[in-house]
């Protein structure tokens, strides 16, 4: 059995390591858009976005998704979000996990953006 905070956690970090202000921008809107609109529109955000990296945060959080066998193996983010969106229980917890990730990745990122000030 996996302990899935510690995988959030992992991408969290991947995530927020060596963050600048847009990245941390980017993690702070991107967290907004899904809890309020969704994992669709947060795949949907990222792609639209050009600040901060957006394209490796989106591929970093659909490979998760897809490790812990919640987004269908597909070339298209959206394709898989597509079948994903037609069973609610893995939805809400793929949306779940992502909300984890992502509000331990603004951390990281914080304390990122710390480390290299006081450097």
């Amino acid at each position: 059995m996996q302990n899935l905070d510690i995988q959030c956690a992992t991408l969290a970090e991947e995530l927020g390591q060596g963050a600048d202000k847009a990245r941390k921008s980017l993690l702070t809107d991107g967290l907004g858009v899904l809890q309020d609109q969704g994992l669709y529109a947060f795949f949907l955000f990222l792609k639209a976005s050009t600040r901060g990296n957006p394209r490796a945060v989106s591929d970093a959080c659909a490979s998760f998704l897809r490790k812990h066998g919640l987004l269908p193996d597909s070339q298209d983010v959206f394709d898989g979000l597509k079948t994903l969106c037609s069973q609610m229980d893995d939805l809400l917890f793929a949306r779940e996990l992502l909300l984890h990730a992502l509000a331990y990745a603004r951390y990281h990122a914080q304390v990122s953006q710390e480390g290299e000030a006081h450097r």
